[in-house]
C-alpha cells in the first residue's frame, strides 16, 4: 500500500493524491468483477448499450468541472474544451456498430446440422490508461468491453488521478452496477502480481514502450490476452504537389497539440525538395505564434508538460540535435521556466543518427527533413522502431494509397493527421504495439469465437 501523488504541472503543487489497494483488497475486488461478470452479459444486448450510454452522458454532464480539473492535472489549455466530444464520438459508434459486430456469424445450415460462430466476452477485463487523453483512451476499451458482456477493472494513470473515478461515478449513476465497472488505484507491485496470479481475462494498457514490456512480462504464462498500444514516432511526408498551406497547418498543429503528448501526434516531417524552404518558413512562422502559459487562460494556446521530467527528455533530445549540427529556429520564450513550461521548437538539419527523429519525444518538438522522392521518404519513415500512423500528403489518392501500403504503420493519412476514427481498427505495428481497438475489430479483440456443430436428430 502506498500514495499516488497528483503533482499538477501549472505550479508543481499535489493536486491530488489517493492511497492504493492492498494486494488482498485489490483480489477481492477483482474476483467481484469475475463474479459479476455472468449476470451482466446475460443482460440484453440493446440493455448494456442503454446503461452504457448513460454513463457516457453522465460523463458530459461533469464537463464544466472536468475541463479545469484536466488542465490542473496535466495542463491541457482550457480553451481547447475537454475530451467529451471524442469521448462520446467513440463511445456512440461503438454502440451503433454493436449488434452487427456481436451477432452470430451462419455458417451453414440444413437438415442435418446447424453450424454457427458466436462471440464470447473474454469475463473481467484490465484497463490501464494513459494521462496524455485520459478520458478518450480509456473509453476506447472501456465502452466496447462493457457493451460486450464483460465486466472492467480501470486503472488510471497517477497524473491523472482523477479521472477514473469521475468515470466509475458517472457509470454507476447510470445504473451500471459497481462491481461491472470499477475503479482501482494500483501501485505497480501489486498490479504485477493481479496479472501474474491469472486476475483478469483480457488486459489493455496503453503507455509507454517499457511499460508494455512490464505487463508482457508479468503475464507470461498466463496465456491472458493483450492489448498494447506503446509508443510513437509517427511521420508526415509532404509530396510534391501537395497543398502547402493545409500541410503545414495540420501537421504543424499535429506536432505541438497538447504540448505535443498525443499517441499519434507528429514527430518527424519529411518535405520534398521543391517545397522545404517553404513549408519550414511557414512552420516556423506557426509555431511562433503559439502562446505558451498557464492552461487555465484561456489566452494559452501552449500549456506546460505534464510533468517535469517529460520536459527534461524533450530539453535532451533537442539540446543534442543542436548540438550535433541541428539548427533551431524558436527563440526561447520569457515563459519557459526550464521545468514543465517548455518552449515549443522547430528543428531543421536534422538527421536519423539524432535521438529526436528516432526516439518518442512526445513533447512540442518537430524535425523537418528534405527529400527527393517517394522512395526517400518511405525508406525514411520505415526507418524507425515505431509504427502507429503516417501522414500523406498529396493531391492523387492513388499515389498517397501506393506509399502507404509501404509504410510500416496502423493507419495511413491522406491530407490528415492526429485523429481517431472510430470506424477503423486503431492499431500498431513494431515496438508501438500488438492488437486493435474500436471498429468491428475492436469487439473481436474484446471477445473470443465460439463455435456451435450441431446435428439434428432426423429419426
Amino acid at each position: 500500500m502506498s500514495i499516488l501523488r497528483c503533482i499538477s504541472p501549472i505550479d508543481g503543487s499535489v493536486f491530488a493524491e489517493r492511497t492504493t489497494l492492498p494486494l488482498d483488497e485489490a483480489q477481492a475486488a477483482a474476483a467481484r468483477g469475475r463474479a459479476a461478470q455472468a449476470a451482466w452479459a446475460a443482460r440484453p444486448l440493446a440493455e448494456r448499450v442503454q446503461l452504457v450510454m448513460a454513463g457516457v452522458a453522465a460523463v458530459g454532464a461533469m464537463n464544466e468541472a472536468v475541463v479545469p480539473e484536466l488542465a490542473r492535472m496535466m495542463g491541457r489549455p482550457v480553451r481547447y474544451g475537454g475530451e467529451f466530444r471524442g469521448f462520446d464520438e467513440r463511445a456512440s459508434h461503438m454502440a451503433a456498430i454493436a449488434q452487427d459486430a456481436l451477432a452470430d456469424i451462419a455458417v451453414g445450415e440444413d437438415a442435418t446440422f446447424k453450424r454457427y460462430i458466436k462471440r464470447i466476452p473474454h469475463g473481467l477485463v484490465f484497463v490501464v490508461a494513459p494521462w496524455n487523453y485520459p478520458y478518450m483512451t480509456a473509453i476506447n476499451t472501456v465502452a466496447p468491453a462493457l457493451i460486450a458482456g464483460n465486466t472492467v477493472m480501470l486503472k488510471h494513470a497517477t497524473q491523472t488521478l482523477l479521472v477514473g473515478e469521475r468515470m466509475a461515478r458517472a457509470f454507476h449513476s447510470a445504473g451500471v452496477p459497481e462491481d461491472v465497472f470499477q475503479n482501482v488505484f494500483l501501485d505497480h507491485g501489486t498490479t504485477a502480481e493481479l496479472i501474474a496470479g491469472k486476475a483478469f481475462d483480457f488486459i489493455n494498457f496503453t503507455g509507454s514502450v517499457p511499460g508494455g514490456q512490464a505487463i508482457e512480462q508479468a503475464a507470461a504464462g498466463t496465456f491472458t490476452g493483450l492489448g498494447l498500444e506503446l509508443g510513437g514516432k509517427d511521420p508526415g511526408y509532404v509530396m510534391d504537389d501537395a497543398d502547402l498551406d493545409a500541410a503545414v497547418a495540420t501537421l504543424v498543429d499535429a506536432a505541438m497539440f497538447n504540448s505535443g503528448q498525443c499517441c499519434c501526434g507528429i514527430e518527424r516531417i519529411y518535405v520534398h525538395e521543391s517545397l522545404y524552404d517553404a513549408f519550414v518558413a511557414k512552420a516556423v512562422e506557426t509555431v511562433r505564434g503559439y502562446k505558451l502559459g498557464n492552461p487555465l487562460d484561456p489566452e494559452t494556446t501552449l500549456g506546460p508538460m505534464a510533468n517535469v521530467r517529460f520536459a527534461r527528455t524533450v530539453r535532451d533530445h533537442i539540446a543534442e540535435a543542436v548540438a550535433m549540427g541541428a539548427t533551431a529556429h524558436i527563440e526561447t520564450l520569457a515563459e519557459d521556466d526550464g521545468g514543465a513550461y517548455l518552449s515549443p521548437q522547430v528543428l531543421t538539419g536534422v538527421t536519423h543518427n539524432m535521438r529526436v527523429m528516432r526516439e518518442e519525444s512526445f513533447g512540442p518538438v518537430v524535425g523537418i527533413m528534405p527529400v527527393k522522392s517517394d522512395e526517400e521518404a518511405i525508406a525514411l519513415m520505415n526507418d524507425s522502431d515505431f509504427g502507429l500512423t503516417c501522414s500523406l500528403w498529396t493531391r492523387d489518392t492513388a499515389r498517397a494509397a501506393s506509399v502507404g501500403d509501404r509504410v510500416e504503420t496502423g493507419t495511413v493519412f491522406m491530407n490528415r493527421a492526429d485523429y481517431l476514427d472510430p470506424g477503423l481498427c486503431w492499431t500498431g505495428c513494431k515496438q508501438t504495439g500488438r492488437g486493435g481497438g474500436l471498429s468491428v475489430i475492436g469487439y473481436h479483440n474484446l471477445t473470443r469465437p465460439k463455435s456451435y456443430h450441431l446435428k439434428k436428430v432426423t429419426s
